[in-house]
């Protein structure tokens, strides 16, 4: 993963990510104290500070919460991808997640990924190259 520039370096905690979405996983962390679940991966809950917490799979379901379109990014690769969807979605489990939504409504190609995009279009979690990202769900 240390030559790609779309996924961070991965270290002895954020592996299990990783290798999870690797195999078409998303995994999400859960608070043993006070049960909440949090995304981007830390070794602490960020609502209580307890390190009582674990890795749990997620649903992979999602709405859309907000998206931009970003016609220009010069760094690589994404100038390559560009226009391309960024958006930030709310998981089923409940944490935000930044994210990019891929792909159009299923049967029915989008001639620009982001036409029919809204705010609470139901989503469902894809992979590629190892990354998380959305398409709307069926």
């Amino acid at each position: 993963m240390g030559n790609r520039f779309d996924v961070p370096e991965a270290d002895a905690f954020t592996r299990a990510y990783w290798d999870a979405a690797a195999a078409g996983r998303l995994l999400i962390r859960r608070c043993g104290a006070c049960a909440r679940a949090h995304h981007y991966p830390r070794e602490f809950c960020p609502y209580c500070w307890s390190e009582d917490v674990t890795w749990e799979d997620a649903s992979g379901l999602a709405t859309l919460y907000t998206w931009s379109v970003v016609h220009r990014n010069d760094l690589p690769p994404f100038g390559e991808r560009t226009p391309y969807v960024a958006a930030v979605v709310d998981l089923a489990e409940g944490p935000r997640m930044s994210t990019e939504v891929v792909g159009g409504v299923p049967a029915e190609p989008w001639p620009q990924p982001w036409q029919g995009l809204r705010a609470g279009l139901d989503l469902v979690v894809a992979f590629r190259e190892g990354v998380p990202v959305f398409r709307p769900a069926p």
